[in-house]
């Protein structure tokens, strides 16, 4: 027996593992949702809009067929103690049945080297010829495409959304959770064609990295997808600079704060969860951030980096050209595969940029439905979707609901979700606390071995950061260290020498900012931030994805 405020043994949004698909794990998810979702969050932007695009996606490129997935929990994700879990077993079958992919192949994608994954157990629905010729038309489609216009028409229409924002202060609690949930169908289909641009974003970089092997330089192809351009997700950074290039004081700062925020605001720490702050609902996060940039110099600019940047991938593609023109069809692939990994990884970032738009569309209209009703933000995002109507109607009836439901979300924040769940979940009482696991402190000389992110050789002072939110501790030149990064990170990345990540994988958001900065930059680093002594001299080789610990401080 619980009191009414221990927390229970499964969270009241959990679900139950697939039988069919029961492995999971947190790889890539922490990159994601890395605190646990919110009710709200969970239940009016996740279950119906982002799952199910999630599940559409999985059906329209081929992966499985309609009947293959179940209609109210797609097996494409799960939530246990209200974290993310990404289904695994769901992404061993795209490797089951993709042309020329294995579900070894997807496994070292989301596992690396972990010690405790179970060996995949094929089974004979597994193999389906008609799903794999749907795959490979899917992946010719990936490396043929000239443009992705749907990508422009989606972002006038998350631009649209923003633009009809009307004055919430003046409406009701009805007409509130009309706004909140009326965006359910833009967020399935937005996230159906992110997803898109996600697996995508596999099949050009995959054949440039065959080509890179025989020509006996596998680190070739990290060159040659850096600094591609027109990559959404890196213009908050480049605005910030332009902003902290200017006197605090001045009216063209301030002026230039308020386009940033109209046009950027969206974006934020755990963005993906709408209990969180933006840059719009706490400008301070935007702000600090700006000012974290103030002491780098003009040369640090993300446009000059960029450029050069630009110039080592345009010289990079002169060499394969060069050494491929005895072999014109190889060249031919070459040129279609690198066309297709830059079109995919900008249009995955702007993919992400579209859907977070509209995300942030329901955050504002739950967080005015919050101020109207007497309510904290975080507990508002307590409310199911199921209960939304019954509280527009008499939102007292819910205070000590609420209340209690939020002290034991909180308490999730505390515990240590496992890597990978396999059939069972442990009650939450026995997950671990976070800090309960010893980690081994790196010693001098010790090489951390992660995921390649982006090319370059870089030496300075490790600057563990936990929060985007607080990044004052970051001195120009030094090596960020960092539990995972989304958007909010990014603009830290203008002034550090080179990026270190926890968690991450190819496509991760990390790895695309940083190629665009030409910061060298290693992801999958598992515990890097607990096992690096802020302030430690260490080296980061972002082709190998090593992290050398040069000296301790």
């Amino acid at each position: 027996m619980t009191s009414d405020n221990a927390l229970p043994d499964r969270w009241l949004t959990d679900w139950s593992p697939s039988r069919n698909f029961p492995l999971y794990t947190r790889a890539n998810a922490g990159e994601v949702l890395p605190d646990p979702c919110s009710p709200l969050g969970w239940t009016v932007v996740w279950e119906p809009g982002v799952v199910m695009g999630w599940r559409d996606c999985q059906i329209s490129v081929g992966t499985c067929d309609e009947h293959e997935v179940d209609l109210v929990q797609p097996e494409v994700v799960g939530t246990f103690g209200g974290y993310l879990f990404i289904n695994a077993s769901m992404a061993r079958l795209f490797g089951v049945r993709g042309p020329g992919l294995s579900p070894e192949m997807i496994d070292a994608t989301y596992f690396g080297t972990h010690p405790n994954v179970p060996a995949y157990v094929a089974e004979p629905w597994h193999e389906s010829p008609s799903n794999t010729e749907k795959l490979g038309a899917w992946m010719t489609a990936v490396m043929t495409a000239e443009s992705l216009p749907h990508l422009l028409e989606d972002r006038e229409v998350s631009r649209a959304v923003r633009a009809s924002r009307p004055d919430l202060s003046n409406l009701d609690e009805t007409e509130l959770v009309a706004r909140m949930t009326s965006f359910t169908a833009i967020l399935r289909r937005d996230f159906e064609r992110h997803l898109d641009m996600t697996a995508g974003t596999s099949i050009g970089p995959g054949a440039l990295g065959a080509i890179a092997a025989a020509l006996g330089d596998p680190s070739l192809v990290l060159t040659l997808i850096t600094a591609i351009g027109d990559v959404d997700s890196a213009l908050p950074s480049r605005a910030m600079w332009e902003l902290s290039r200017l006197p605090k004081d001045s009216s063209e700062y301030r002026q230039g704060l308020d386009s940033f925020l109209s046009e950027y605001g969206s974006r934020g720490p755990n963005e993906w969860d709408i209990r969180s702050d933006t840059w719009e609902t706490k400008p301070a996060l935007a702000i600090s951030l700006i000012d974290t940039m103030r002491d780098a110099l003009d040369d640090q600019s993300p446009v000059i980096r960029n450029e050069k940047n630009a110039e080592l991938r345009r010289a990079a593609e002169k060499r394969v050209r060069t050494a491929l023109t005895s072999q014109p069809d190889v060249l031919a692939q070459f040129d279609m595969a690198l066309h297709s990994a830059h079109l995919y990884l900008a249009g995955r970032e702007r993919a992400k940029t579209n859907i977070i738009k509209v995300v942030h569309e329901v955050r504002m209209a739950a967080f005015a439905l919050a101020e109207r009703t007497g309510y904290t933000r975080s507990q508002i995002c307590m409310l199911l979707a199921d209960e939304l109507d019954a509280f527009a109607s008499q939102p007292d009836e819910f205070r000590a609901r609420l209340a209690q439901r939020e002290r034991q979300y909180l308490d999730l924040f505390d515990l240590e979700p496992p890597f990978i769940v396999n059939g069972i979940v442990p009650p939450l009482s026995q997950w671990p606390r976070k800090g309960e696991t010893v980690t081994t402190v790196v010693m001098v000389g010790d090489v951390l071995t992660g995921a390649p992110g982006a090319p370059g050789l870089y030496t300075g002072k490790a600057r563990v950061i936990l929060d985007a939110a607080d990044p004052s501790a970051l001195e120009p030149g030094e090596v960020l260290v960092a539990p995972f990064t989304d958007p909010a990170w990014t603009p830290l990345f203008v002034a550090a020498g080179a990026v270190v990540v926890d968690v991450g994988a190819v496509v991760s958001h990390a790895i695309i900012v940083s190629r665009e900065l030409g910061l060298a930059c290693v992801v999958s680093a598992t515990d890097a931030t607990k096992r690096i002594p802020d302030g430690a001299v260490i080296t980061v080789d972002g082709a190998n994805g090593t992290v050398t610990i040069v000296s301790m401080p």
